[in-house]
């Protein structure tokens, strides 16, 4: 009888077990995904709507804050977005973000914090920060937080050309035209 009962109590925890890791959503990322401007074609349940997002690689480890930036199109919308391992403002709160494209003046804006705290966005001038990350070679990035820190990234924009075009394009967003040489 106490055999069964301890095999019971396994059989549950085990049980349980699959049923947290089946209703939790992990997404892994690959090295590639980790140091490069991706491409990513995604679908949004809730609202039953595809949509195509650039992606940009983290800074290397130690030496910035872990910031991501991600030009969305969803819906013929275009949307900036900053993700961060640490809170950024509450949900609907505004914060400061600023960005600098290579040595060029700084643009300062206010962005919006969603439900989880460590996302914000904008929908006003995502034509313009994507189209000024398509004339440099580095963005450097800071954003205000709700807890009065600065956290800030120095992001790459080697191969960010081809993803942030993507987006642009399929939300209609008319590209300038490369000067002829």
């Amino acid at each position: 009888m106490k055999h069964n009962h301890v095999k019971s109590f396994r059989f549950a925890r085990l049980i349980g077990a699959l049923l947290i890791a089946s209703s939790t959503n992990v997404v892994a990322e690959t090295p590639q995904e980790m140091n490069s401007w991706t491409l990513h074609h995604q679908w949004d349940k809730l609202n039953n709507v595809n949509y195509t997002l650039a992606r940009s690689p983290l800074a290397p480890r130690g030496l910035y804050d872990r910031l991501r930036m991600d030009i969305v199109c969803k819906e013929n919308k275009l949307q900036f977005v900053l993700a961060a391992n640490s809170l950024l403002a509450s949900k609907d709160h505004a914060f400061k973000f600023e960005y600098q494209i290579d040595k060029r003046t700084a643009v300062t804006m206010t962005m919006r914090g969603t439900s989880d705290r460590r996302h914000g966005y904008t929908d006003e001038n995502a034509d313009k920060i994507a189209l000024d990350m398509l004339t440099g070679q580095s963005v450097f990035i800071r954003a205000n937080t709700m807890i009065r820190t600065a956290l800030v990234s120095l992001i790459s924009l080697e191969g960010a050309e081809q993803p942030i075009q993507q987006v642009l394009l399929d939300c209609g967003v008319t590209l300038p035209e490369k000067d002829a040489e």
